[in-house]
């Protein structure tokens, strides 16, 4: 398992950086302009620069960060690499503080605002969205949760009325058991939500789909789909195979992670936060090093 010291090793300067960024993107050289596609591109004088004269009057500029995440930032590759590793190496998550504490402190040689460490970490974050996604193959479990404080804890005027998910984030996520999680933010759990979510998350060919007894998933058995409840109201959990223990398991890491790690997530940003929990569990069983190259393909 790579650690942040050998990362460290293996980009020891800036330039190193850009070397492993062109070798991802342009394994076998540079040859269409990413603006317009045009295959005849011309390095110029500059470093890691090359010049497209077909989509722009005056030639048309381009580096290995543009189009990317890193594009016209401020900061060095390898501060950006030390935030996403360290993202990547904590299970519950690491906040800008934190990132702040470990990269940015005087006392270690670094420097950067708590502004600056949840920018480069957002960024990063958005990084972190499946481009690859293939919906789920053969045990899925589907289920809805919802993110935000107990009303207790929020002003009266924020408190709202109604059930004790009043005022929270609506959130929906299949997992296949053994495989990949699939998360995000939906507005509302009214039947045509939920199912939208399983027709775009969970594939026809799917050999059971597992959720509890909530009725906006009652039609998935006549679309289709093997599907299987289990009947959390009458205290029922497990029924064999059918049950929704790993979603469930999920749901606890990122709650755990949003309390503990952040403490308050705006229905804003939780989609990137989920981005970030989700790919974090699809690369769980994998070295670091691989989940870190995977990361940087997104970017």
């Amino acid at each position: 398992m790579m650690t942040l010291s050998q990362l460290l090793g293996r980009f020891p300067d800036e330039e190193s950086c850009k070397r492993y960024l062109f070798e991802r993107r342009w394994p076998d050289g540079v040859a269409k302009c990413p603006r317009c596609g045009n295959d005849k591109v011309h390095k110029i004088g500059q470093p890691w620069k090359w010049q497209c004269k077909k989509c722009a009057k005056n030639g048309y500029r381009f580096s290995i960060i543009t189009g990317t995440i890193f594009q016209d930032t401020k900061y060095p590759l390898r501060t950006w690499f030390q935030v996403a590793f360290l993202m990547l190496t904590a299970k519950k998550g690491i906040s800008a503080m934190q990132i702040q504490r470990a990269l940015g402190s005087p006392l270690t040689g670094g420097v950067g605002s708590y502004q600056t460490f949840w920018y480069l970490a957002q960024r990063l974050r958005a990084a972190m969205q499946n481009e690859e996604f293939n919906k789920l193959m053969g045990v899925v479990e589907v289920d809805e949760t919802f993110i935000g404080g107990k009303a207790k804890n929020r002003h009266v005027s924020k408190r709202g009325r109604g059930t004790g998910w009043s005022g929270k984030t609506s959130v929906i996520g299949a997992i296949s058991r053994k495989g990949n999680v699939v998360a995000k933010v939906i507005e509302n759990t009214d039947t045509e939500t939920l199912e939208g979510f399983v027709r775009e998350a969970v594939s026809d060919k799917v050999d059971l789909v597992a959720t509890d007894d909530a009725g906006g998933y009652r039609n998935l058995k006549a679309k289709g789909y093997p599907h299987e409840t289990v009947n959390h109201s009458a205290g029922e959990y497990v029924r064999g195979e059918v049950h929704t223990a790993n979603i469930d398991s999920f749901w606890s890491l990122l709650k755990r992670g949003i309390v503990g790690q952040f403490h308050h997530v705006s229905k804003k940003y939780l989609p990137l936060y989920m981005n970030e929990f989700t790919f974090r569990h699809d690369a769980r069983r994998q070295d670091v090093g691989v989940a870190f190259d995977r990361m940087m393909a997104y970017a």
